[in-house]
C-alpha cells in the first residue's frame, strides 16, 4: 500500500516544496504527525488557524451547520451568512458593504474590480492602481499583477495593464505615480511575504492623505496582518489611518476557505446585480465558523491578550538577537514577527522542524513567526528556546 507522501508526490502538481511530514491531527498550538510526534506550530497554516487547531467552539459551530445545510446558492438568504455579516459590520470604521469570497486572491480580485468600476462611474479619469514593491497580494492574474515582485511574474507575462509600482517609504516616487490621477492605492501595513516588513506610520499617513487629495481610493490588504494579528482587529487601526476598502481571508474561518472584500457603502454601490459573483463565496459552513472567529477576536480582552503576549515574544526575540551575530534585525508587531538573518534561513527552518517547531522563511533570510493568537508565554518560551539553539548553532 502506498504512503500518503507517495500518492501526493505521484499525482499532485509539483507546485509546492513540501516537508516530509504527514500531519494527522492538531489541537491548540500543537500538531501531531503520523508517527505521533508533537510539533509547536508557530506558522498557523500561514496565519490561518488563528484560534488554534480544532478550537472547540469553532468545531461545534461547524458540526451544527453541517447537520443542517452545506450549500445553497447566493440567490437565496443564508442564516449563517447573515450572522457573520452582522458580526463583521460591527467591526467596520464606517457604514459599509461586504462581499464574501473563498480566498485572499479572490478578495483582492474583487477589490480591483470595485476600484476600477468606481473610477469609471465617478469620472475619476484614471484606472491606474498603485502598489508597493515587496508586497504580496495573490497568484491569480489581477492579484499577481498587483504583487510588485518580478520573481512571481517570471514566465507569466504579460501582466495586466494599468499598474504602477513604488518602493516603500518613497514619498517622491509615490507623488510621481499619482501624476495623471489613479483609481486606487493598494498596500499591506506589514508586508508579510515581503519579509515581515512594516511600512512606517508616517509613510502610510502620507500615502492615504495624498491618495485622497488625488481622488484615489485607499485599499488595505489585511489578509495576513488583520483579524487580530497585530493586537487590533484591523492592522490599520493602530496606524491612525482609515482605508476605503479592506480585504480579508486567511484566519477568517480558522481553516475553512473564506475571504471578504469590504468597502464604504458609497463605494460598494457601484457593484450592482450581475457585476460580481461567487458560487461558493460565503458558504454556510465557513460562515458559521467565521462568526465564532470574528466574535472572539474582536473582543478587547482577547486583543489585549494578543498585545501582551506579542510584547513578551518581542522581548524574548530581542534577547536572542543580543546574543547572536547572525541576527541582523527583529521586526514586526503583535504576533507577527520576522527574524532577519545574515545567512539564508532554510537551514534554520529545517532544524527547527527536526526539533518540533514549525516556522518558515520568506525573502530567503527572514524567519517568519505567525503563532496562533491563543499562544501562551510558556509556548513562546518553548519556541524561542529552540530558535536560540538553532540559530546559535549555525556555522560561522
Amino acid at each position: 500500500m502506498k504512503s500518503v507522501k507517495e500518492i501526493v508526490d505521484s499525482w499532485h502538481a509539483e507546485t509546492y516544496r513540501r516537508f516530509p511530514v504527514v500531519f494527522e491531527r492538531g489541537k491548540g498550538a500543537y500538531l501531531y504527525d503520523s508517527s505521533g510526534r508533537v510539533y509547536l506550530d508557530f506558522l498557523s497554516g500561514i496565519s490561518v488557524t488563528i484560534l488554534g487547531h480544532c478550537d472547540d467552539e469553532v468545531n461545534e459551530a461547524i458540526i451544527r451547520q453541517v447537520e443542517n445545510l452545506l450549500h445553497v446558492s447566493n440567490l437565496f438568504y443564508i442564516p449563517s451568512q447573515a450572522a457573520l455579516l452582522e458580526e463583521l459590520g460591527e467591526t467596520l470604521p464606517w457604514k459599509g458593504r461586504v462581499f464574501l469570497t473563498n480566498s485572499g486572491a479572490e478578495s483582492i480580485e474583487g477589490a480591483l474590480k470595485l476600484v476600477r468600476r468606481y473610477a469609471s462611474l465617478t469620472g475619476n479619469g484614471s484606472k491606474k492602481i498603485i502598489t508597493f514593491r515587496g508586497g504580496f497580494h495573490g497568484r491569480t492574474y489581477g492579484s499577481l499583477t498587483a504583487t510588485a515582485q518580478e520573481k512571481y511574474h517570471e514566465g507569466f507575462e504579460p501582466m495586466l495593464p494599468g499598474f504602477v509600482y513604488v518602493d516603500p517609504e518613497d514619498g517622491e516616487g509615490f507623488e510621481r505615480a499619482l501624476e495623471g490621477g489613479a483609481a486606487a492605492v493598494l498596500f499591506e501595513t506589514i508586508q508579510g511575504e515581503g519579509g515581515v516588513r512594516p511600512l512606517s506610520d508616517e509613510f502610510l499617513s502620507f500615502v492615504c492623505r495624498r491618495a485622497r487629495e488625488a481622488g484615489a481610493l485607499v485599499v488595505c490588504d489585511d489578509i495576513q496582518a488583520g483579524l487580530g494579528r497585530t493586537g487590533r482587529f484591523y492592522s490599520f487601526e493602530e496606524r491612525g489611518i482609515v482605508p476605503d476598502v479592506i480585504t480579508l481571508a486567511k484566519g477568517l474561518a480558522n481553516g475553512l476557505p473564506l475571504g471578504a472584500f469590504i468597502a464604504r457603502d458609497e463605494v460598494f454601490r457601484v457593484l450592482g446585480p450581475g457585476t460580481h459573483g461567487s458560487t461558493f463565496g460565503g458558504n454556510p459552513v465557513s460562515c458559521a465558523a467565521a462568526s465564532v472567529v470574528v466574535r472572539r477576536v474582536r473582543d478587547e480582552v482577547f486583543l489585549s491578550r494578543v498585545r501582551e503576549v506579542g510584547e513578551y515574544l518581542r522581548n524574548k526575540l530581542e534577547g536572542v538577537r543580543g546574543k547572536s551575530q547572525r541576527i541582523v534585525e527583529v521586526r514586526g508587531r503583535g504576533l507577527m514577527w520576522g527574524i532577519v538573518l545574515d545567512v539564508p534561513g532554510k537551514e534554520v527552518v529545517n532544524r527547527c522542524l527536526e526539533r518540533g517547531l514549525i516556522v518558515n522563511c520568506t525573502e530567503e533570510k527572514v524567519i517568519r513567526l505567525l503563532p496562533p493568537l491563543i499562544v501562551t508565554e510558556e509556548q513562546v518560551d518553548e519556541a524561542v528556546s529552540i530558535l536560540e539553539d538553532v540559530i546559535g548553532g549555525l556555522n560561522v
